[in-house]
Formats: structure tokens, C-alpha cells, sequence
């Protein structure tokens, strides 16, 4: 099914140099209105309206339109793959490079190499393609089998969390393609991150935070727990919650402040907001809590040590 999310570049909103030579302008016509800012190149010999690049403002947008000319002198059965069908699927793409578009040929055959051109080899059959946004991409479920096994599980886990927690796809989906492309290289770091993957992580943050907990051997906590009093009344959700220790995690970062930040409330207000919220829990439950942020994540092994030791302490006694 074809989606548009109002992208507003299209196909046909690229001008080829071979067009516009055979509509009566020159080289130096070009390049005159490329430097005047009345069109933009957007790769070699591909050209849009200057007013419809200046409506991109993200590196992802960017490169989808890179992607559409790329389209426009592409074999009739390429489709975008990988990063390129992606940045259509979500707009959440951490720590992917976008220098390249990507690309996979139907037929079977690999194509030829050209700058700012990854054509990927490789079976690409009718069931794993979809039209979005007016262009063909790889499914969301082969797009994410694709970014796990051209990335590390890290990189790979947050992205197709990225793309269950969307609904783009589900992880009995992402299973049906990861057991047709086996003999693919890289399985095993497939395998790893369907394994972890839960689409109630809803943030880059948590899905770092649950993937350092795997790689640093701490047992694997609820995500995204409702916490209720006494009465029922809901008192807040929890990132991370261990039950049997009566702990839960909290990740402090930028995006959450924007996020939840109440019209007109200041950021000051928010945190206090926010330090009533954890110890009316704290009160409800008896449970405590953990509270890390982005330099956390950097340091992997110290932070694991630190929630480690405060479980052992928390760990229920035999009778």
C-alpha cells in the first residue's frame, strides 16, 4: 500500500541534466541557476528547485531526496533497501550513515558501482517490497533484517524497536524473514537483537539502556510498567522494573524533559513534578529507584556494577 507522510519532494520533482540539456538549456544555463539558488543539485547530473531542498531540514530528508534521483537513473528494478527504505518507513535513524543511498536490483543482479551508490546483492522477491511514499522500498520487516545484519546488534536492536513501537511491523513479521534469510551472513547478531526486541521501548534511550543490561549480564527487568495505589489509581509508568527486588529504573534525558513537560511548565516545575511522582511510588510500593542518563550509557561497565549491587542488596531472602 502506498502512505505519503507529505515528503515534499517526488520522482518527478527531479530534473536530470540529459532533460533539461534536450529542453533547450547548457551547461552553463545550469550552473548558473545552481549558483543564483534557482536549483540545487542534488547528486551529479540530477537537479530539484531550489525552494523544495530548502524545505529539508534534516539529514534523513536529505537523503531521501538523494533517493529519488538515484531512483531516476536506476534499473527499472531497483527498489531502496536498507538505510534508504528505512528513512522511509520511520524518521528515527541513530547512528545510521546516510552518505550512500541503497539500493537492491529485483533481478537478481548487483548492478555497478558508482559513488554515493551501495547496490546490495541478493534475492529481493515480490512479497518483501512495498510502494511508500510513491517510491519502492523493502518491507519494514526486510528492512530490518537488513539493518541487523549490516550493523551491530546495538544500532540494530534501537532501530527495529524504532520500527515495532511505530507499528510498521511486528516481531513475528521480522521472524518470518529472518528464517528465509539464514544463510545470510551476520545471523547471529539478527538472532540476538529479535531475541531482546519489545516494542513498549519507545526511545533510543531505553532500547540502549536494555541492551546494555543483555551485554553487561544484568538480569533483564520489566519495561514500561504501570505502577497503581492502593485504589487503582494510576501513579505513573516506570521505565525498567525488577518485581522480585522492588526496584525500577529511570532514564533521565533531554527528549523525556520535552516530551512530558506540561504547556507552560517550566523545567524546574517538571523535575519537581517529576520527584513527586517517583516517591509517591517509592511510598505506594516500597520499591526504590535507579536513575541514569546519557554519560551512563558510556560507561557501561561501571553502571551495571552500580544497578548489580543494588539488586544483590534488594535480592528476596529464603525463609
Amino acid at each position: 500500500m502506498d502512505t505519503n507522510d507529505a515528503f515534499p519532494i517526488g520522482t518527478h520533482d527531479i530534473s536530470l541534466r540529459r532533460e533539461l540539456i534536450a529542453a533547450g538549456w547548457t551547461d552553463r544555463d545550469i550552473a548558473r541557476a545552481v549558483r543564483s539558488g534557482l536549483i540545487h543539485r542534488v547528486r551529479y547530473g540530477a537537479y530539484v528547485d531550489a525552494k523544495l531542498w530548502r524545505m529539508l531540514d534534516s539529514d534523513r530528508d536529505r537523503h531521501r531526496a538523494r533517493s529519488r534521483a538515484v531512483l531516476r537513473t536506476a534499473h527499472p528494478s531497483s527498489v531502496l533497501t536498507h538505510q534508504s527504505a528505512l528513512a522511509e518507513h520511520i524518521d528515527l535513524l541513530w547512528r545510521l550513515c546516510l552518505d550512500d543511498v541503497a539500493l537492491t536490483r529485483t533481478d537478481g543482479v548487483a548492478g555497478r558501482h558508482e559513488s554515493g551508490i551501495v547496490h546490495h546483492s541478493g534475492g529481493l522477491h515480490l512479497p518483501d517490497i512495498t510502494v511508500r511514499n510513491g517510491v519502492p522500498v523493502s518491507t519494514p520487516p526486510r528492512t530490518a533484517i537488513e539493518i541487523l545484519s549490516t550493523h551491530d546488534t546495538e544500532l540494530g536492536l534501537c532501530l527495529l524497536n524504532a520500527l515495532l513501537h511505530t507499528g510498521r511491523t511486528t516481531l513475528d513479521e521480522v521472524r518470518a524473514v529472518a528464517a528465509r534469510t539464514e544463510h545470510w551472513p551476520h545471523t547471529l547478531a539478527v538472532r540476538i537483537a529479535i531475541g531482546l526486541a519489545d516494542p513498549r521501548l519507545s526511545s533510543i534511550a531505553e532500547s540502549r539502556t536494555f541492551h546494555l543490561f543483555y551485554r553487561e549480564n544484568v538480569p533483564l527487568p520489566v519495561p514500561q510498567v504501570d505502577v497503581h495505589d492502593a485504589l487503582g489509581t494510576l501513579l505513573g509508568c516506570v521505565d525498567f522494573l525488577w518485581p522480585k527486588q522492588g526496584v525500577f529504573l529511570e532514564f533521565d534525558g533531554r527528549i523525556k524533559y520535552e516530551l512530558f513537560r506540561r504547556p507552560g511548565e517550566t523545567l524546574a516545575d517538571y523535575l519537581m513534578r517529576e520527584k513527586k511522582r517517583e516517591e509517591r511510588i517509592c511510598q505506594e510500593t516500597g520499591w526504590i529507584c535507579i536513575r541514569i542518563g546519557w554519560s551512563d550509557l558510556e560507561n557501561p561497565q561501571a553502571t551495571a556494577r552500580r544497578i548489580l549491587a543494588i539488586l544483590d542488596k534488594r535480592a528476596p531472602t529464603a525463609a
